[in-house]
């Protein structure tokens, strides 16, 4: 029996460009066109280096209102990652800690607010 697999994920955007340009530097990925001999500015999108994964980003009319059903999480290698996405444009919306007071994982905003959680190496 076959069974689906993954072709992209995409997200509803303002200002499109912006977006991609912020999730690639975040991830490493290359601009790419969202469709090849597609001359409509509505969609761009990123890919990884090897080509396994494409994210999708496309143009609306409407802004975010309210939390994302979805989202990415992202391993950052160190503190300084997390100053670096700050840079490109991401906030911090709120840290989540265990029970110890540690930090477990930081809910963020990329920057047109659509969330994603980013986590550091954990200390064994």
């Amino acid at each position: 029996m076959a069974t689906s697999r993954l072709r992209d994920i995409c997200f509803d955007c303002t200002d499109h460009h912006r977006v991609a340009r912020f999730w690639a530097e975040v991830l490493g990925y290359t601009l790419c066109p969202a469709n090849a001999g597609e001359t409509t500015d509505e969609s761009v999108a990123i890919m990884a280096a090897d080509g396994s994964q494409r994210i999708w980003f496309s143009r609306v009319p409407e802004s975010k209102v309210v939390k994302n059903r979805m989202h990415i999480d992202i391993d950052m290698p160190d503190d300084a990652e997390m100053e670096r996405l700050q840079r490109l444009g991401a906030r911090v919306l709120e840290e989540i800690h265990d029970a110890q007071g540690r930090l477990k994982w930081t809910i963020m905003a990329d920057p047109e607010g659509n969330e994603f959680c980013a986590f550091l190496p954990r200390l064994q």
